[in-house]
Order: C-alpha cells, then structure tokens, then sequence
C-alpha cells in the first residue's frame, strides 16, 4: 500500500482523482454481496477476520516445535515414572494450553493404544485444516470476484461516458473516471487484499497440520509406552537438524554449528 500510495504521490498532486464513491460501492459492495449470496454469513465473517489477521503473526513457529518435543519427551519420562494417571494433573495445570494437546493426553489417559491415539487426532487435525481451508476458498473466489466488479464498473463508466457525448460533454471525464477507477480497486483488491489473505491462511494452516502431526506422533508414542530417548530421535527426525529437542544440553536446543 506504501509503494501504490508513494507512486500516486510522485505522479500528480491530485490526489482526489483516485478516489471515487461509486466505484468503491461497486466493488467492494458488489464482491461482498455475491459472496454472502454465494456462502454462509458465519464463514465469510470468518474469511473477513482473516484479512484482518494478515500482518499478525501465526502462533506456530520454530521455537515452538522445539519446545512441545521437549513438553512430551518430559511427559514420557513422567510416564515411565508415575504412569499414565501423572498426565492428568498436566490437563488441570495448563489453562492456556491449547485444545489439541489437552484433547491429546485425554486420549493417553484413557488407555488407547498408540495406533488408536495417532488415528483420532490425526482425524482431529485434518477436520481442522479442512475447516480453516473453507475460509481461504471464500478469500479466493472474493479474489476472482473484485476484478470482475471492476469490470461491471467500467461497462457502467462507459455507458455514462457514452449517453454525454451528445448533450453534456463535461460528463465524460466522470464517466471515464468511473470506468477506470473500478478496474484499478477490483484489481488492487483481488491482488493486495483477498489473495494475499488466502495464502496466508493457507501457509498458517498448513504450519499448523505439521505441529499437530508431530504432536500426534509424540502421543502416540507415548501411549504405547516408547522410552523418552526414543520419543526424542522420533520427533527429531521430522524436524530442521537446526531446531532438534537433544536432552543432554541445556535446555534441550542443539547448538548451532561454528
């Protein structure tokens, strides 16, 4: 926006060229009408809270893979030491601690064998991701949708640009202002807002099946009673050698070659 606005600004000091009512009504108002039309309210409410998420960052990241093959290397220890009932406290304790974990060791605590766990939360995490994917579709077709609005704008600029060619000429430069200026907003909103947006819902989401990949391959070794050694080589081996769990060094993080 600061590159689109800097050009605007160098070019030309009039600025209130670029800006035009009609075509915002047109675009936007036209590409949030046919997507509500086309899906559920509650899901393009939610596709519009994403927008808004564009410049937060994910809560998944390298540091915290590190960290939860640490959590569950040290619960297996717990485990081996106290059995499968010591988790519970771990559900009790973790108030911030997110659904997917404590629904994780609520499946461990119940005795189901490893097999069993790894099949529920993968079930689990892929209705999750194919959840999230229903808001990045929305974004996508809002993408295809505002050029398209554009493009109405512009039938619609012309048609005014036409009808003042005979009795009022000083409409033409309205009606040309209009046909252009929708254009520019259903493009600048398809490629700078609404695909945009579904990318990065899509990468989040994505980042976010693999932790939960690796936190269900974690459980479910834990429910089948592994050693935390072998837990430890286990969820490394799905990892960055940059950011493996090594429990011999303190605080578990694998020193950066010199």
């Amino acid at each position: 926006m600061g590159l689109f606005i800097g050009a605007i600004v160098t070019a030309t000091d009039n600025y209130s060229s670029f800006l035009s009512g009609p075509s915002i009504v047109m675009v936007l108002g036209g590409t949030l009408s046919a997507t509500f039309i086309g899906y559920q309210a509650r899901y393009v409410l939610l596709a519009l809270r994403d927008v808004g998420m564009l410049f937060i960052k994910g809560k998944v990241d390298r540091k915290m893979l590190t960290l939860e093959t640490g959590k569950i290397i040290r619960w297996g220890y717990l485990v081996k030491k106290q059995g499968l009932l010591a988790l519970e406290k771990e559900i009790k304790g973790a108030k911030k601690q997110d659904h997917f974990l404590n629904y994780g060791i609520e499946l461990v605590i119940s005795g189901y064998s490893g097999e069993e766990v790894r099949s529920m939360l993968t079930a689990a995490s892929t209705g999750a991701f194919q959840r999230a994917m229903v808001q990045a579709d929305i974004l996508k077709n809002m993408a295809a949708a505002a050029p398209a609005f554009g493009m109405i704008g512009t039938l619609v600029g012309l048609i005014v640009m036409l009808q003042s060619l005979g009795s009022d000429p000083g409409g033409l430069g309205a009606g040309l202002a209009v046909a252009m200026l929708t254009t520019l907003y259903g493009v600048l909103l398809a490629r700078m807002i609404f695909l945009p947006a579904s990318s990065k819902v899509i990468q989040k989401e994505g980042i976010l099946r693999f932790r939960n990949f690796l936190v269900t391959e974690g459980f479910s070794m834990l429910a089948d009673h592994k050693s935390p050694r072998y837990i430890q080589d286990k969820m490394n081996s799905y990892l960055d050698p940059s950011i493996h769990y090594t429990m011999d060094q303190k605080g578990g993080r694998r020193k950066k070659a010199a």
